[in-house]
Protein backbone atom coordinates (compact mmCIF):
# COMPACT_ATOMS: atom_id res chain seq x y z
CA UNK A 1 0.00 0.00 0.00
CA UNK A 2 1.41 3.39 -0.94
CA UNK A 3 1.74 6.41 1.34
CA UNK A 4 -1.39 8.06 -0.10
CA UNK A 5 -3.56 5.11 0.91
CA UNK A 6 -2.11 5.11 4.41
CA UNK A 7 -2.95 8.80 4.70
CA UNK A 8 -6.54 8.13 3.63
CA UNK A 9 -6.78 5.33 6.20
CA UNK A 10 -5.41 7.68 8.87
CA UNK A 11 -8.00 10.31 7.94
CA UNK A 12 -10.72 7.65 8.25
CA UNK A 13 -9.47 6.67 11.70
CA UNK A 14 -9.37 10.32 12.79
CA UNK A 15 -12.99 10.64 11.64
CA UNK A 16 -13.89 7.58 13.69
CA UNK A 17 -12.19 9.06 16.76
CA UNK A 18 -14.11 12.30 16.18
CA UNK A 19 -17.42 10.40 16.15
CA UNK A 20 -16.31 8.41 19.20
CA UNK A 21 -15.54 11.58 21.15
CA UNK A 22 -18.43 13.70 19.84
CA UNK A 23 -21.10 11.09 20.58
CA UNK A 24 -20.70 11.01 24.39
CA UNK A 25 -20.41 14.82 24.42
CA UNK A 26 -23.64 15.08 22.42
CA UNK A 27 -25.32 12.56 24.70
CA UNK A 28 -24.29 14.43 27.84
CA UNK A 29 -25.38 17.71 26.26
CA UNK A 30 -28.71 16.14 25.33
CA UNK A 31 -29.26 15.10 28.94
CA UNK A 32 -28.76 18.72 30.01
CA UNK A 33 -30.59 20.68 27.30
CA UNK A 34 -32.56 18.06 25.34
CA UNK A 35 -31.75 15.96 22.29
CA UNK A 36 -33.04 18.37 19.66
CA UNK A 37 -31.38 21.35 21.36
CA UNK A 38 -28.04 19.52 21.51
CA UNK A 39 -28.35 18.58 17.83
CA UNK A 40 -29.05 22.22 16.98
CA UNK A 41 -26.06 23.47 18.98
CA UNK A 42 -23.72 20.89 17.45
CA UNK A 43 -24.90 21.50 13.90
CA UNK A 44 -24.80 25.28 14.39
CA UNK A 45 -21.19 25.18 15.57
CA UNK A 46 -20.36 22.84 12.69
CA UNK A 47 -22.02 25.24 10.27
CA UNK A 48 -19.90 28.13 11.54
CA UNK A 49 -16.66 26.16 11.16
CA UNK A 50 -17.77 24.90 7.74
CA UNK A 51 -18.42 28.52 6.69
CA UNK A 52 -14.91 29.49 7.78
CA UNK A 53 -13.40 26.59 5.81
CA UNK A 54 -15.61 27.36 2.82
CA UNK A 55 -14.51 31.00 2.76
CA UNK A 56 -10.86 30.00 3.12
CA UNK A 57 -11.27 27.77 0.05
CA UNK A 58 -12.81 30.47 -2.10
CA UNK A 59 -16.35 29.13 -1.84
CA UNK A 60 -15.52 25.90 -3.70
CA UNK A 61 -18.62 25.23 -5.85
CA UNK A 62 -21.28 26.46 -3.41
CA UNK A 63 -23.06 28.33 -6.21
CA UNK A 64 -23.97 24.95 -7.74
CA UNK A 65 -25.98 23.85 -4.67
CA UNK A 66 -29.25 24.04 -6.64
CA UNK A 67 -28.05 21.28 -8.99
CA UNK A 68 -27.93 18.73 -6.18
CA UNK A 69 -30.63 16.04 -5.99
CA UNK A 70 -33.29 16.57 -3.32
CA UNK A 71 -32.01 13.73 -1.14
CA UNK A 72 -28.60 15.38 -0.85
CA UNK A 73 -30.18 18.63 0.31
CA UNK A 74 -32.02 16.75 3.05
CA UNK A 75 -29.04 14.73 4.31
CA UNK A 76 -28.90 16.80 7.51
CA UNK A 77 -31.95 14.83 8.66
CA UNK A 78 -29.62 11.91 9.31
CA UNK A 79 -27.59 14.06 11.71
CA UNK A 80 -30.75 14.71 13.71
CA UNK A 81 -31.57 11.00 13.69
CA UNK A 82 -28.04 10.25 14.92
CA UNK A 83 -28.26 12.73 17.79
CA UNK A 84 -31.68 11.50 18.86
CA UNK A 85 -30.28 7.95 18.77
CA UNK A 86 -27.36 9.01 20.94
CA UNK A 87 -29.65 10.71 23.44
CA UNK A 88 -31.81 7.60 23.76
CA UNK A 89 -29.06 4.94 23.87
CA UNK A 90 -26.22 6.64 25.79
CA UNK A 91 -27.93 7.01 29.18
CA UNK A 92 -29.51 3.54 28.97
CA UNK A 93 -26.72 1.46 27.43
CA UNK A 94 -23.51 3.43 27.98
CA UNK A 95 -20.99 4.90 25.58
CA UNK A 96 -19.37 1.67 24.37
CA UNK A 97 -22.65 -0.05 23.48
CA UNK A 98 -23.99 3.13 21.88
CA UNK A 99 -20.94 3.43 19.63
CA UNK A 100 -20.97 -0.32 18.86
CA UNK A 101 -24.60 -0.06 17.73
CA UNK A 102 -23.91 3.02 15.63
CA UNK A 103 -20.87 1.43 13.98
CA UNK A 104 -22.81 -1.79 13.34
CA UNK A 105 -25.63 0.20 11.75
CA UNK A 106 -23.14 2.12 9.59
CA UNK A 107 -21.50 -1.12 8.51
CA UNK A 108 -24.78 -2.76 7.54
CA UNK A 109 -25.92 0.36 5.66
CA UNK A 110 -22.57 0.51 3.88
CA UNK A 111 -22.78 -3.11 2.74
CA UNK A 112 -26.31 -2.60 1.36
CA UNK A 113 -25.33 0.69 -0.35
CA UNK A 114 -22.24 -0.96 -1.87
CA UNK A 115 -24.10 -4.09 -2.97
CA UNK A 116 -26.80 -2.21 -4.85
CA UNK A 117 -24.65 0.75 -5.91
CA UNK A 118 -27.02 3.19 -4.23
CA UNK A 119 -26.53 6.96 -3.89
CA UNK A 120 -23.95 7.14 -6.66
CA UNK A 121 -21.55 4.62 -5.09
CA UNK A 122 -19.93 2.08 -7.40
CA UNK A 123 -21.49 -1.34 -6.86
CA UNK A 124 -19.41 -3.79 -4.87
CA UNK A 125 -21.41 -6.95 -4.46
CA UNK A 126 -21.57 -8.96 -1.27
CA UNK A 127 -19.33 -12.03 -1.36
CA UNK A 128 -18.23 -14.60 1.21
CA UNK A 129 -15.24 -12.52 2.30
CA UNK A 130 -17.41 -9.47 3.00
CA UNK A 131 -19.99 -11.58 4.87
CA UNK A 132 -17.22 -13.03 7.06
CA UNK A 133 -15.81 -9.52 7.61
CA UNK A 134 -19.22 -8.12 8.59
CA UNK A 135 -19.76 -11.07 10.92
CA UNK A 136 -16.36 -10.57 12.55
CA UNK A 137 -17.01 -6.85 13.07
CA UNK A 138 -20.47 -7.48 14.52
CA UNK A 139 -19.11 -10.16 16.86
CA UNK A 140 -16.27 -7.82 17.82
CA UNK A 141 -18.73 -5.00 18.54
CA UNK A 142 -20.78 -7.36 20.71
CA UNK A 143 -17.72 -8.56 22.63
CA UNK A 144 -16.43 -5.04 23.19
CA UNK A 145 -19.80 -3.77 24.36
CA UNK A 146 -20.57 -6.80 26.55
Amino acid sequence: MDMGNWLVILVGLVGGVAVGVQSPIAGAMGQRVGGTASSFIIHFSGMILSAVFLMSRGGEKIRDWHTLPWYMLGAGVFGLVLYQTINITLPRLGSTMMIALIISGQLLAGVVIDHFGLLGVAARHIDVTRVVGVGALLIGSYLIAK
